[in-house]
């Protein structure tokens, strides 16, 4: 039996380095988020700087390991066995937890997570306990830390309340006297913003990297007997003022003589402060229950006590973290950093709803975030009608967002906030969670991270009339997968826990199995869908500023819908043939994702008339008429899918034989006029179009022939209504899906023709 603590033990290194892998795939958006956000640096530089912050934090983390090992139960209160078992389901719970939120690309709070699966498991290990001696339920409070949980918890809590307000406040106070024209301020003012940024960025990191260290307990003759961490905490006030005069000296020299941009310095600093705070105050998240395990196994093995009557209370006791377990957990988070792709797209979901530009909303409005939008906007008209109106006129100006300019540089490619609203990110981000460190918090990074990020986007006006509904219900979401979070860990913990002390090492041993086989699924999967969508077909946006351009642009567009618009046709026919439910589900879904992507063709033409060129307005009329054409297109790909897979799923009887031979007919003649379209738009061979052309008569000819044939079939020997109505709905469909094909080709061909002569390149279409 002995044998089994040390397997456990193993298992839960290896769950260690799995959870830190997706810990770090998780977090990652924390101290990533506004160097990327403004593209102040590049990527690699804010990597590297990253890196390094991780490096440095991972070892100086080592007094936040005791969250883990007496920060939420009492370890007296059980035995060894008891511990392990705890200890256990925590990790299998946290891991999969994590997983499945990276999965789906929403940032959730490691802290949250580990704080809640320590409390289930050990609040269902402390239940197990009580009904096993009879005793009353009410003494799980015995168990529980509780004055320190709910310390814990109430932190984590008012977190996002407190960051989301002070973020709004410094941005707006930031924005008020800097504007979006800050390069264009004096010196002075950018010396003193960044006197006041790197200030607190500083001490931040003296909070979080010196205190971690034993250098810390050092006595400091300024302070008597003191130590350097008392000094840092009680001397604030001093050690801030210092700062910021030194800081806001040096940002000036700086700004003034070396022309440095004094904002790419406080994120870059910032990036590595945030960075260094995550590693220092999260890395308890992913290996502190690893490392008390190992460490309560130690103190096991040295007593020669039985491990069903070891009591834990040595955890109590302060024990130092080996560095070199911190130092290869600093080496797993790096590697990690560089090489996760589900980082990447935790960071996206917060950048989208933070960015200054137009982007794709993720999220559908619901009423929650309606009825706030507009209860803001109510609050915002009673303040403004309170405000002088030569007061309101000033605030207005400082808030004026650059125009868009008519150059070369494409919209895609600008930061989705300025390098102000980076710096306010990391500074308050800093500020807040030094203070939270200071009280010995572990506070959640995420929350504090991305609450500031929201509160910035807020007050910098990011939430305008047409994204604000979005935003708020992404943010509504994000708070409400959080708090889902904790009650699922809670509940996922001690059901794993009840099923570890019950089954024992078989129960161990399957649980672990299943771990390996949900991990080892989702990763496969996340690398499946992450390779289609690299080499899936996409639509792209119009860049260039000439017709001609857009000509050449559109051509690759056209080719990929022809392409998709065949094998969506293709599938819809094939499924109702042999009724195969699931293939017509998944291309019903092809035919709405064609939809959006159109649609978001569409939602950039206002940026795409922004870059023209004076002389080639034109190609506006020519790219608008195309779009139009391909939602035609798209809208009759969308309802074929839809009433296929509707009549499938709803059991109706198959049609008949003949109909669809007469389905399979059309659809070999539409795949034949369609490869040769996909062809000439991809050899760019565009004089073969008009041979395309040449057949549309006989297409049409072919779709009208089999209405006549259905109409005297339906006369004299159909008799199902649902097959009648699906029949007619996909020829009459198809009509239109072949008109709207012909009218594009037309559309193209014509033009293709007219911009050969200059002269014609701006003529209205028809002419």
């Amino acid at each position: 039996m002995d044998n089994i603590y040390f397997i456990m033990i193993i298992a839960l290194a290896v769950l260690a380095i799995a959870d830190l892998v997706v810990g770090v795939s998780n977090d990652a958006v924390n101290f990533l988020n506004s160097a990327i956000g403004s593209k102040a640096i590049s990527f690699r530089t804010i990597m590297i700087v990253a890196s390094l912050g991780i490096g440095f934090g991972a070892i100086f983390s080592s007094g936040m390991m005791e969250v883990a090992r007496k920060g939420i139960f009492n370890p007296g209160e059980f035995y060894f066995n008891e511990i392990m078992f705890i200890f256990m389901a925590v990790m299998i719970t946290d891991i999969l937890l994590l997983d499945f939120f990276n999965t789906l690309g929403m940032p959730t709070s490691t802290t949250v997570s580990i704080v809640f699966e320590l409390l289930g498991a050990a609040v269902a290990m402390a239940l197990i306990k009580i009904g096993a001696d009879n005793g009353n339920f009410s003494d799980v409070v015995n168990y529980i830390n509780t004055s320190k949980a709910t310390e814990i918890i109430f932190g984590i809590l008012l977190s996002v309340v407190v960051a989301f307000s002070i973020g709004a406040l410094v941005q707006w106070v930031s924005r008020l006297l800097l504007s979006y024209h800050f390069e264009r301020k004096a010196n002075w003012v950018g010396a003193l913003f960044g006197g006041v940024a790197l200030s607190a960025i500083t001490y931040f990191i003296l909070m979080k990297g010196i205190k971690g260290t034993a250098f810390a307990g050092e006595n400091f003759e300024l302070i008597g007997n003191g130590t350097i961490k008392d000094f840092l905490e009680t001397q604030w006030v001093g050690i801030a003022a210092a700062n910021f005069v030194i800081w806001s000296i040096l940002s000036y020299i700086l700004m003034t003589f070396a022309k440095v941009n004094i904002y790419k310095l406080i994120i870059g600093m910032g990036t590595f402060a945030l960075a260094l705070a995550f590693a220092g105050n999260d890395l308890v998240n992913f290996v502190g229950v690893p490392i008390a395990a190992w460490q309560s196994y130690e103190a096991w093995i040295a007593s020669g006590i039985p491990a069903t009557e070891f009591s834990m209370g040595i955890l109590a006791a302060k024990v130092p973290t080996p560095t070199l377990l911190l130092f290869i957990a600093g080496i797993v988070m790096v590697v990690t950093l560089w090489f996760s792709s589900k980082a990447k797209a935790v960071v996206k979901t917060s950048l989208d709803l933070s960015s200054q530009e137009a982007t794709k909303e993720r999220f559908q409005p619901n009423f929650l975030s309606r009825g706030l939008v507009r209860s803001a906007i109510a609050v915002s008209e009673v303040t403004m009608a309170l405000i002088p109106k030569s007061v309101q006129n000033g605030i207005e100006k400082q808030f004026e967002k650059p125009t868009i300019a008519l150059t070369k540089n494409k919209v895609h490619e600008l930061p989705a906030f300025d390098m102000v609203r980076a710096a306010v990110n990391l500074m308050v981000a800093g500020i807040l969670i030094s203070i939270a460190t200071s009280y010995k918090l572990p506070l959640s990074t995420t929350y504090v991270t991305f609450m500031v990020a929201m509160g910035t986007s807020l007050a910098d006006r990011a939430w305008g009339a047409e994204s604000a509904v979005y935003r708020v219900a992404g943010v509504l979401n994000v708070i409400g997968g959080w708090f889902g979070t904790a009650i699922i860990a809670f509940i996922a913990a001690g059901t794993i826990l009840a099923i570890i002390s019950f089954g024992q090492g078989a129960a161990i041993a399957i649980l672990l199995f299943v771990a390996v086989l949900l991990l080892s699924r989702n990763y496969i999967s996340h690398k499946k869908k992450a390779k289609e969508t690299k080499a899936e077909d996409t639509l792209n946006k119009a860049e260039s500023s000439s017709i001609q351009g857009v000509i050449e642009e559109s051509a690759s567009n056209i080719a990929n819908v022809l392409k998709r618009t065949n094998k969506i046709y293709t599938n819809s026919i094939n499924g109702l043939a042999v009724q195969d439910s699931s293939l017509l589900k998944k291309n019903k879904k092809q035919g709405a994702k064609l939809s959006d992507e159109i649609d978001d063709l569409r939602d950039n033409i206002f940026y795409f008339i922004k870059n023209l060129d004076e002389n080639s307005v034109g190609a506006s009329n020519f790219y608008i008429t195309i779009l139009g054409h391909l939602t035609d297109i798209a809208q009759s790909l969308e309802y074929i899918g839809k009433v296929s897979h509707k009549h499938v799923n709803n059991n109706h009887k198959k049609l008949k034989y003949n109909q669809i031979k007469e389905l399979k007919q059309i659809d070999q003649k539409l795949d034949e006029v369609l490869n040769l379209t996909q062809t000439a738009f991809d050899e760019r061979s565009f004089e073969q179009i008009g041979l395309v052309l040449s057949k549309k008569q006989e297409l049409f000819d072919m779709v009208q022939e089999k209405i006549q044939t259905q109409v005297a079939r339906t006369r004299t020997e159909e008799s199902s209504p649902k097959n009648t109505t699906l029949y007619f709905s996909l020829l009459l469909e198809t009509k239109d899906l072949t008109t709207a094909i012909m009218n594009l080709l037309e559309q193209y061909y014509n033009e293709h023709d007219d911009s050969v002569a200059p002269a014609t390149i701006d003529a209205p279409e028809g002419e």
